[in-house]
């Protein structure tokens, strides 16, 4: 493996203006040298994304809705706008080294199919598409021969660790949780909790819809489905250990009795980095541990009664099938509704657990990108007819 990256990438990044997007700009920034910015993509916060364009100089972005085109068109005359759910199409075709896909929620799955057929490596930030068709995306990805390396802390770390390795020699491997903002609460206060409580997470800072994911450990439910795509695991070889610190981000333990342990910075830029660098490693870093950080470490395994979206997410993977793009869908419904006050948090769970108690789309024959979207489609109506039920 080289040690360090030798030519400048050229990177597009869908959801410029996230928590993500932001933080892959900072890295971008810290390393002018090696990444240049060709696309971004922004949904509605254009005032960032102008200063945005202002800074990296894209050749290319993509924003949601024309009016808001036509107004960077008149400021930006040398860069090409192009809008809505076609725009992402035609931001992600465009031939760069690195897609860094961190749009949130199931609107990225069209985006990053795209940029898979048109040989694009991919930085995936965004589990959602992974969870719904992660079928469909790890076939394209085979098809086209690209790469597809994951940016979430968790992922990231696991796949770090696999490196050299034979996934068939894993016995199994642990995802880890700092538990989120409520693990210590009791379940008659999480009835209380409102949205503005929930998207405080203690150790890092991300978007609204992944901060309350984490808050009711869906996050990890997901990131287990995640993970069975990313590496070509069984559910029954992935595990979920809380870990308040946030310092071990994944462990692998092999069949020989051996583990090995990820750890780093509670901080995105780094797994961002590795993710544009990779195969090479970047010889000047963003962040470090102090090592006197290690002297407490702690692991427990979550209490699924008072958590129950991990064990509902783990019942989906075992199940396969299309169940899990109706998990994600039910999910997003129900995280949204909790945002505007129309359900309580700890009604999060009985509304994705009533829709998938409906047995929906059990046949997987006709597997394929209509399908998927399809049947998104109809379990998000099935889940704000189950909330308005709920709520009489």
């Amino acid at each position: 493996m080289k040690s360090q990256t030798t030519k400048q990438k050229k990177i597009t990044i869908l959801g410029s203006t996230g928590s993500i997007g932001c933080n892959a700009l900072d890295v971008v920034r810290s390393f002018p040298e090696q990444f240049k910015i060709i696309g971004l993509s922004a949904y509605s916060n254009i005032d960032l994304l102008k200063k945005q364009i202002k800074e990296f100089k894209p050749q290319f972005v993509s924003v949601a809705d024309e009016n808001s085109a036509y107004n960077l068109e008149k400021e930006f005359k040398n860069i090409t706008i192009f809008t809505g759910k076609e725009g992402l199409k035609q931001i992600s075709i465009i031939k760069v080294d690195i897609v860094l896909c961190a749009v949130v929620g199931a609107v990225g799955l069209e985006p990053l199919l795209n940029a898979i057929e048109n040989k694009n490596n991919i930085a995936i930030a965004n589990k959602e598409p992974l969870v719904m068709a992660g079928r469909l995306i790890t076939k394209k990805v085979k098809e086209h021969a690209v790469k597809l390396i994951p940016v979430d802390s968790e992922h990231s770390a696991i796949f770090q660790c696999l490196i050299g390795h034979d996934v068939n020699t894993v016995e199994k491997i642990y995802l880890t949780a700092s538990g989120g903002p409520f693990y210590n609460k009791s379940i008659k206060d999480l009835e209380k909790v409102t949205p503005a409580e929930a998207i405080k997470h203690p150790r890092w800072s991300m978007g609204k819809k992944i901060s309350i994911d984490s808050a009711t450990l869906m996050n990890k439910g997901l990131e287990i489905i995640e993970a069975m795509w990313l590496f070509g695991l069984q559910e029954s070889k992935i595990d979920v250990v809380i870990h308040p610190q946030s310092i071990v981000h994944g462990l692998v333990e092999f069949f020989d009795g051996n583990m090995l342990a990820h750890l780093g910075p509670t901080d995105m830029k780094l797994p961002i980095l590795f993710s544009f660098t990779y195969p090479e490693r970047s010889l000047k870093s963003i962040k470090k541990i102090n090592i006197k950080e290690l002297s407490n470490l702690t692991f427990d395994y979550p209490d699924e009664k008072k958590f129950p979206c991990l064990k509902i997410a783990r019942i989906v993977a075992q199940g396969g099938g299309l169940q899990p793009t109706v998990l994600n869908a039910s999910n997003e419904v129900a995280v949204q509704s909790f945002c505007e006050g129309k359900i309580r948090f700890t009604d999060i769970y009985k509304v994705v657990e009533k829709v998938l108690e409906q047995n929906l789309y059990t046949n997987c024959n006709n597997y394929n990108l209509e399908t998927v979207l399809n049947v998104d489609k109809e379990v998000r109506k099935k889940t704000h007819e189950t909330i308005r039920q709920l709520t009489k």
